[in-house]
């Protein structure tokens, strides 16, 4: 398993009170950008993406493919990959918790979200801007 994918799991293994803050929920074809460290970015495409990297293509043949898929999960490594998959598909369970319609979202503090961009300082400016109207 690469570091980045350890680094960018870590914050999905602490309690969702420590996520308050900014979190960028998105996909693969939306990509952060104007991101800094103190907002965590959680891919909703990430359990797909993580299945296809440990399963890669399985057969079109179904006996060949329950044997590829029988040898992943037989593997020394499937207990690790096995915790991956959990660690993803909580960050998908907790946007679903909080109310994510479509993405990019960027959540602020579990409350307040702003749809349509991955733009981190565009989201901040007018999430800053929606708090001095009220």
């Amino acid at each position: 398993m690469k570091i980045s994918t350890l680094l960018t799991l870590f914050p999905l293994l602490m309690p969702a009170s420590v996520l308050a803050g900014t979190v960028l929920y998105t996909d693969s074809h939306h990509p952060p950008t104007n991101n800094d460290a103190s907002v965590t970015v959680i891919y909703l495409d990430g359990p797909e993406q993580l299945q296809t990297q440990l399963f890669g293509a399985l057969s079109s043949n179904p006996d060949e493919a329950q044997r590829q898929a029988q040898a992943v999960l037989q593997s020394p490594q499937w207990q690790v990959h096995e915790q991956e998959l959990a660690t993803v598909y909580r960050a998908v369970v907790r946007a679903w918790e909080l109310g994510v319609k479509k993405v990019p979202a960027v959540v602020f503090d579990n409350r307040d979200v702003v749809y349509g961009t991955a733009d981190i300082a565009r989201a901040t400016a007018l999430h800053a801007k929606s708090l001095e109207g009220q």
